[in-house]
């Protein structure tokens, strides 16, 4: 009897262990199905151009349109990283992109540089500051500089104590759990 009681405890054992063996091995890549890096290289690039965080760059993408480079928002937005085509036509006249169509949006490549561009804008705008920049990408640089005027929203003029705006709270603390999450999974010192 003692002897079975062993013999079970030592199979659920090596049962346990070649489960948590088999899940270190597929559950990375099983997180980095639904956590991708893809258009890796123009994401690269241009965080490279812009003194960007790479994997900044990444988790915008996925909480703006989950890599879908045809996503198109209620408010409008196109593209990897939701730009506006008014935003867009701003864009790329600060750029030199000659003749701008919004068409150009679709094109993961030219939507990376722009929102790499303009993240890197709000960002010198907001004198480094990442949640202002965030909360702007998001909300819109007017609304964060009113915010910032606001006592009730501001104490000082220069970071926000609360934001207004339900749904951008919501996208900095997306930004915040997916950012942490693409930090782990694609850091070279993993």
């Amino acid at each position: 009897m003692i002897i079975r009681r062993k013999h079970r405890i030592l199979i659920v054992v090596i049962f346990i262990i070649l489960t948590l063996f088999i899940l270190k091995g597929i559950l990375p890549n099983l997180i980095k199905s639904v956590y991708p890096m893809k258009y890796e290289s123009a994401m690269s690039r241009y965080a490279m151009e812009y003194g960007l965080d790479l994997h900044l760059i990444a988790t915008i993408i996925k909480v703006e349109s989950n890599y879908d480079c045809l996503a198109i928002s209620n408010k409008g937005a196109i593209g990897l990283m939701q730009i506006k085509p008014s935003t867009g036509k701003w864009i790329a006249e600060q750029i030199g992109i000659k003749d701008f169509d919004e068409e150009m949006l679709y094109e993961p490549e030219i939507n990376i540089r722009m929102g790499c561009w303009y993240l890197d804008y709000l960002l010198e705008y907001y004198k480094g500051n990442v949640q202002l920049a965030l909360a702007a990408y998001n909300g819109g640089l007017g609304n964060v500089n009113k915010w910032l005027k606001n006592k009730d929203y501001s104490d000082d003029g220069v970071s926000l104590k609360s934001i207004p705006f339900e749904e951008t709270k919501t996208y900095l603390k997306r930004i915040s759990r997916t950012y942490n999450i693409y930090k782990r999974l694609y850091s070279t010192s993993n």
